[in-house]
């Protein structure tokens, strides 16, 4: 018998667009009467009314403003015609804890199924970053997906975290191991939720702000560095503009930065986060992510000065702006083990494989050739990054 083996080779190659909306709110006092933006998100949708909805709160909000779940239900009632709670809120503990507890997934997961939602429903997330990703994890993977309303409260998740289209859990011992790209439907930034947030907190959420504007943006980054005393007394006109400055740019990049789902090996928007990953699960999630970050920008930022690649006085400029913000850029963590074999576990180079692992095989970092200048490398020297190590620790970020 001949075999016919064009026949045995047939193909469809078959391409599909998708077009994802969502919107970005900014608004103060979010669950008062008298503010329809959460009505008018859900009103908006055209199908039959009321819509279905549940709620997972972050359980440190509570402790600032104990009335908040009173005055969800209350405005859940008074726009009855629109919306309606299938449930009794949920509260879990924030934190990084909260992405390390695989129980509170299913928890969310099961109130989802109680509660009778389904496609068109809606979880609404009220938290810091670590809630939102948890949250949106479960939304994301019931019923292959829930529309998601992210209602972040630190500066972390108002100008970063809360406006992306990615959610995950730290799994294995690695950061947001399981995960998935999905958008919200909406998001909505209330200001009055960072008049509670303690020091920590405030300042962290800035290390985003400072990360983008480093490889996006230089004159972002000029009015960060002629501001840091107006953020560090937390002037709330200062920290508006810059939520919303890095909120934007952080949308812009998903928009028009060509790997919105980050499906090749390049991720810009995580310069100095290799390190960072790895430092919070060195000290125990000790440090706060963006504590982390702005040490891994000081890293990343010495390494390009010492590689050549970015001039002294932009390099001393830069640890110079994290330290006046507040950051301490160096902890003893980074340099435990380093003379070890790279593929210890607890060695912090270790997060250069998880972080080329988490591209897709590729190791691909973003180092700055200048402010507002990015350049992504895909090797780089360990020696170099051992003295960028040890200068950290003796300049701290003072000249």
């Amino acid at each position: 018998m001949v075999v016919d083996i064009k026949q045995k080779s047939r193909l469809i190659n078959q391409r599909v667009s998708v077009t994802f909306n969502y919107e970005v709110y900014f608004t103060q006092n979010l669950f008062e009467l008298k503010n329809p933006i959460l009505a008018q998100v859900i009103g908006a949708d055209e199908e039959a009314k009321p819509k279905k909805l549940i709620a997972v709160i972050d359980a440190g909000i509570l402790k600032y403003q104990p009335e908040l779940v009173k005055q969800l239900v209350a405005y859940t009632k008074f726009y009855a015609e629109v919306l309606a709670i299938a449930a009794e809120p949920m509260i879990i503990s924030g934190g990084e804890a909260a992405k390390n507890d695989r129980t509170l997934l299913e928890q969310i997961q099961q109130q989802i199924e109680t509660a009778g939602l389904c496609r068109h429903s809606y979880v609404l997330a009220i938290g810091g970053g670590a809630v939102l990703d948890l949250v949106g994890y479960a939304a994301a993977t019931a019923h292959r997906g829930i529309r998601l309303i992210r209602v972040p409260t630190t500066v972390l998740g108002q100008n970063d975290s809360g406006v992306g289209v990615k959610n995950g859990i730290n799994a294995f011992g690695k950061k947001n191991f399981l995960g998935t790209f999905a958008p919200p439907y909406a998001v909505i930034n209330d200001s009055a939720f960072l008049t509670t947030l303690d020091d920590r907190d405030w300042r962290s959420g800035i290390a985003e702000a400072v990360k983008v504007a480093l490889i996006k943006d230089a004159s972002f980054f000029d009015f960060i560095h002629s501001h840091t005393a107006a953020l560090r007394r937390r002037d709330m006109d200062t920290m508006q503009q810059v939520i919303y400055r890095c909120a934007q740019l952080h949308l812009e990049h998903i928009a028009n930065g060509g790997d919105p789902f980050e499906m090749g090996s390049s991720r810009p928007l995580d310069f100095g986060h290799w390190a960072a990953h790895k430092l919070e699960h060195l000290t125990n999630y000790r440090l706060r992510h963006g504590e982390a970050v702005a040490i891994g920008i000081a890293l990343d930022s010495t390494y390009s000065y010492l590689a050549g690649l970015l001039d002294c006085s932009e390099w001393q400029r830069i640890l110079n702006t994290l330290s006046a913000l507040g950051f301490t850029l160096y902890v003893p963590e980074l340099a435990d083990k380093l003379s070890q074999l790279e593929d210890d576990p607890n060695c912090l180079f270790r997060g250069l494989t998880e972080f080329r692992e988490h591209l897709g095989g590729e190791l691909t970092l973003t180092l700055l050739k200048g402010i507002g200048k990015r350049i992504e490398v895909h090797e780089v020297n360990l020696l170099l990054y051992r003295q960028a190590i040890s200068l950290l620790r003796d300049v701290r970020g003072e000249f």
